[in-house]
């Protein structure tokens, strides 16, 4: 809870929180009153986003110019591997295999001093206009799969094609996020909008339960994050 109370502290001082997932966006606003703040989002359809009053946040574009491809997940974790906190920057997108990432510009000098490599691969960062993506909307690869029932692990080992006794190997290395929390229960039921991770797998989201099968297994719908 000290994350949350360091930006309400923020707040009170009439200065922007840092960026927030949906889960920490959810547990601010809680604490606010309705009409009191407003939410910064860098895109129509951005994931993390910032609560400011009224003090508008200072937020950065960057690309990442490099000539081999990324992951997600390897950008991540080049920025990991600088101590840079979560916090401090927004959504990574790859779009048509280019490279952006959303900063605070409190990181700015820190970031475009020290973001030069990605796993083996040199990069560079170039800061771009705001604008340039501000009608960008997520894309998602669409799944169909068939689950006996609605548990995370069940839906997990659908998705990598394995047991469900493999999926303990996977939480006891902490390699299953849920809801923005490391997974502790598999036994879970997912719901609508719910979202995982999954390492060196990809994220994805749950959209619910197409229908009903006659063995009573579910067809359900999962976006994989593009």
């Amino acid at each position: 809870m000290y994350f949350i109370e360091k930006n309400l502290t923020r707040l009170r001082n009439h200065q922007p929180t840092f960026f927030l997932d949906p889960k920490e966006l959810k547990q601010v606003q809680s604490k606010l009153k309705k009409g009191d703040y407003s939410i910064y989002y860098p895109y129509s359809d951005s994931e993390k986003n910032i609560i400011y009053t009224n003090q508008i946040p200072r937020v950065l574009l960057y690309e990442i110019e490099c000539k081999s491809p990324l992951r997600h997940q390897d950008i991540l974790g080049a920025l990991f591997s600088l101590n840079i906190d979560k916090s401090l920057f927004g959504d990574i997108l790859l779009i048509d295999n280019h490279y952006y990432i959303y900063l605070l510009e409190l990181v700015q000098n820190y970031f475009e001093s020290n973001f030069l490599k990605v796993r083996n691969s040199s990069v560079t960062v170039k800061q771009i206009d705001l604008s340039f993506l501000q009608d960008y909307h997520r894309n998602y690869e669409r799944l169909e799969l068939i689950v006996s029932s609605l548990r995370i692990d069940t839906v997990v080992s659908s998705i990598l094609h394995i047991s469900r006794s493999n999926i303990d190997l996977l939480l006891k290395k902490k390699e299953i996020i849920f809801n923005y929390d490391i997974l502790k229960d598999p036994s879970h039921k997912i719901k609508e909008g719910d979202v995982f991770s999954i390492k060196r797998v990809g994220k994805f989201k749950f959209q619910g339960i197409i229908k009903n099968t006659k063995s009573n297994h579910f067809i359900i719908e999962i976006l994989k994050y593009l």
